[in-house]
This record gives C-alpha cells, sequence and structure tokens, in this order.
C-alpha cells in the first residue's frame, strides 16, 4: 500500500530535507521500518529503546492518534496519510500576573 508520511521540520535532517515521504506499508510500524531502512536513524528520534514511540511524538494515520488505536500495530489503507508530529511544550513553569506585573 503507497501513503505519504508527513515529516516535521525536526526530522528533516533525515530525509534530506523533505517534508513528505512516500513509502509502501501496512501497518504503522512498517512505516517507521520503511522510513528507517531509507532514512538511518530516523527510528531513534521516533522510538525509544523498547520499540514503543516515545512519550513525546504523536503519529497520526488520517488525522487518527494511533495511540488510541492500535498504536504501532495500527493498520494504514492504500492512499492514508500518516503525520509524525512532535508534542510542544513549554513555558517556564512559573505563574505571572500579565495584568500587574509587580505580582
Amino acid at each position: 500500500m503507497s501513503l505519504k508520511v508527513i515529516i516535521p521540520a525536526p526530522l528533516r535532517k533525515y530525509t534530506q530535507g523533505s517534508e513528505i515521504v512516500e513509502v509502501q506499508a501496512s501497518t504503522v510500524q512498517e512505516v517507521i521500518e520503511q522510513l528507517d531502512s531509507r532514512f538511518p536513524g530516523i527510528r531513534a528520534s521516533v522510538c525509544d529503546e523498547s520499540g514503543g514511540l516515545r512519550r513525546f511524538i504523536n503519529i497520526y494515520v488520517d488525522g487518527e492518534d494511533v495511540r488510541f488505536l492500535e498504536n504501532l500495530r495500527t493498520e494504514t489503507r492504500d492512499g492514508a496519510e500518516v503525520a509524525i508530529v512532535p508534542a510542544i511544550s513549554g513555558g517556564s513553569g512559573e505563574f505571572r500576573n500579565w495584568t500587574n506585573p509587580a505580582s
């Protein structure tokens, strides 16, 4: 099954800058295997040492979060769109009252 994978900016260093990569895969696990065989090192940025998704990486198949489906065993279909999305976090951990800067 041919599908396209949307690569986030932080991982494009592995794909020579490509934002979209086409692969042949029937599961998310196969998507990651295909990507890593073509772009060595990308798997280590997506998966942890036990082979599961890293906490800060989300993968969506046609807009559905695989964590709520079958995780890496989630099946794909021909023409599917798989998006790898790094979680965004931030902030100082410090509360500020912006209406009263002195507080």
